[in-house]
């Protein structure tokens, strides 16, 4: 079955992500509560995992990288924190949207035609009272990227803290959170970091310090009825998920042998679907496919199929697999037209071959 779902979970893992996990699976103990060599060995690799991250994301102390089961926890994190007005941007998973909201003092900037974030509209929405902007560093329904550059430089000149949620680039693209003056740099780890479900952090620069959201067992300081204020301590309520974060720090060092290997050619398959399809009758394509640095995603819809019945075809009649509906971001739906219909969206590995990307174009033609 081709498997073009990869922006909601990656398929297949490295095989060392596998063997990672089963070999913590069966030697490692608590980490952080023992001080035998199964609960030693655990919170070693904890470390590691650690550093590896930190080296990987430019987050200049390993300290304060924080292990969460998802982005959508390490985002909650960061906009909880907040005391202010937040700036956000319609192109948005609900992971923001919904904090953000709850937060209830907030902007959403409005994006074009094509989904767009501008950087204009972004400045502008800032008022006296705002404390922080919240940007995915690309949209996980049309691909489109976000200069976080820009605005994260604006943010240091005038101020603000820069909150980046990277689900759809952790992996794939270069985040150095120093030079792109990113203070929380949210991240899940199942998809292009290539390690387990139920895996992800929060890489925090030296501004910003959010409250926790739980407070329970950290395996310090326990005579005390407050939770520790010190990091990672502080926002790790609990046992972590040890063997799933293995899986990850297996999928990061993977990575950093591959180098840009892996978005290369991610980018290099999405691009020859797009164009096997952009020319199909009764095909409608969203996003912008001219923009620099996207992420490897085609979203479309055909003309006579509702999203889901699309998916349920190419899936029962072809093998095909892809996620249709509408992809947590209903504000860009909105945007669009689409919030009834929602989209189908195909997004692309390294894994995936030329050969499978020609079949899911052939499919969609034969549909027509």
């Amino acid at each position: 079955m081709p498997y073009f779902d990869n922006a909601a979970t990656s398929l297949p893992k490295p095989a060392a992500v596998s063997e990672a996990v089963q070999t913590a699976l069966q030697t490692f103990g608590n980490p952080s509560r023992s001080a035998h060599a199964e609960a030693m060995a655990a919170g070693h690799m904890l470390a590691e995992a650690r550093d590896e991250i930190a080296a990987f994301f430019g987050c200049r102390n390993a300290e304060r990288v924080v292990f969460t089961k998802n982005v959508t926890e390490a985002l909650n994190i960061a906009i909880q924190g907040l005391d202010g007005h937040i700036v956000t941007s319609e192109a948005e998973h609900n992971s923001v949207l919904r904090p953000v909201h709850h937060k209830g003092d907030y902007t959403f900037t409005r994006v074009d035609e094509k989904g767009r974030v501008h950087t204009g509209a972004i400045k502008k929405a800032v008022t006296p009272k705002t404390v922080a902007i919240v940007l995915a560093h690309a949209s996980n329904l049309t691909g489109n990227p976000v200069p976080v550059g820009d605005i994260g430089a604006f943010c240091r000149e005038n101020g603000l803290l820069f909150i980046v949620d990277a689900a759809q680039t952790a992996g794939l693209y270069p985040i150095d959170m120093e030079a792109l003056c990113i203070d929380a740099l949210c991240f899940t780890g199942h998809k292009s970091l290539y390690g387990p479900q139920g895996t992800g952090g929060l890489c925090l620069g030296e501004r910003y310090d959010p409250r926790p959201l739980m407070q329970g067992g950290s395996g310090s300081r326990s005579f005390e009825l407050e939770h520790p204020d010190f990091l990672p301590d502080r926002l790790e309520a609990g046992t972590l998920n040890g063997h799933g974060i293995a899986g990850l720090l297996a999928g990061v060092r993977y990575l950093r042998e591959k180098g840009q290997a892996p978005l290369k050619e991610a980018r290099r398959l999405e691009k020859l679907f797009y164009g096997l399809v952009a020319e199909i009758p009764g095909i409608e394509l969203y996003g912008d496919y001219e923009m620099q640095g996207r992420a490897p995603i085609v979203s479309l819809n055909l003309e006579g199929y509702s999203s889901g019945e699309l998916a349920a075809v190419l899936s029962d009649e072809y093998e095909i697999a892809v996620r249709s509906g509408i992809h947590c971001a209903p504000l860009l739906h909105r945007r669009f037209g689409t919030e009834k219909r929602g989209a189908v969206r195909f997004s692309f590995s390294h894994f995936n071959t030329e050969q499978e990307v020609r079949l899911g174009a052939q499919a969609l033609r034969a549909l027509v």
